[in-house]
């Protein structure tokens, strides 16, 4: 069943994505990430000796704090830092800078909708900027469940208010990771058909779901693609930060 959206797009099409890397000089990494009037920059600063209390000093620890547009952190601000420190721990290479923690600022500039998956993919591009080893790139996506039962990509702020439920999903980028030169890719499974985050809201059947996770997984691609250019175009900016 087709939905007309009032901006015009398909139930698949994402709004316009936009990607900036280098953009704060005191960090060692940052990014900012829009899509449509979405937007979040993320900092990173790291790695620093040592880690946080009750982290594995023979790891590297990752460490997320949510900054709102307005006002103080709520309840769900906090699951979105717990889900987004989750999500950037499983694509980091944690065994290269044991006993440090990398910290990741996120600043919501504008929320329309989506901002969780925004916030992801600016976490990621701002790692990449600071030269953080990742296993993989990573690309997160919103798909929005109607009462009647349509699907919906990459919601607006209206849209999803009248959702019956959506899912977060964060898909790997494919095998081409980026990585220090000189670093090999980790033994593994192989991740092009894998998902790294899937968080659901609301009531949702479980065919329902396998069909946000088709949906959202051929969007991914597609991000992946616009992600990797955006990288590319910007690799010159300083490739050694963290060091």
């Amino acid at each position: 069943m087709e939905i007309d959206r009032v901006d015009g797009r398909t139930p698949n099409q994402l709004r316009p994505l936009a990607c900036s890397r280098n953009i704060l000089h005191r960090a060692h990494g940052s990014a900012s990430w829009s899509q449509g009037d979405t937007k979040v920059l993320a900092a990173v600063y790291g790695p620093k000796a040592g880690t946080k209390k009750n982290e594995n000093p023979e790891k590297a620890c990752i460490e997320v704090i949510w900054k709102p547009k307005t006002g103080q952190i709520g309840k769900p601000e906090k699951e979105f830092e717990m889900i987004l420190k989750r999500t950037l721990q499983s694509i980091c290479i944690l065994t290269v800078n044991p006993n440090t923690t990398t910290s990741v600022i996120v600043q919501v500039v504008n929320d329309d909708g989506a901002l969780l998956p925004c916030a992801i993919n600016a976490a990621c591009a701002a790692l990449v900027d600071a030269g953080i080893p990742l296993k993989h790139l990573a690309v997160a996506i919103c798909c929005c469940l109607a009462e009647t039962g349509y699907v919906i990509l990459d919601p607006t702020k209206l849209e999803e208010q009248k959702m019956k439920a959506f899912a977060y999903l964060v898909f790997p980028n494919s095998i081409l990771s980026v990585l220090p030169q000189g670093s090999s890719l980790v033994e593994g499974e192989p991740m092009e058909h894998g998902i790294i985050t899937s968080v659901t809201h609301g009531v949702m059947l479980v065919d329902d779901y396998l069909h946000c996770l088709q949906r959202g997984r051929a969007a991914s691609a597609k991000m992946s693609d616009f992600l990797r250019r955006s990288l590319q175009s910007q690799v010159p900016s300083d490739s050694s930060k963290a060091g």
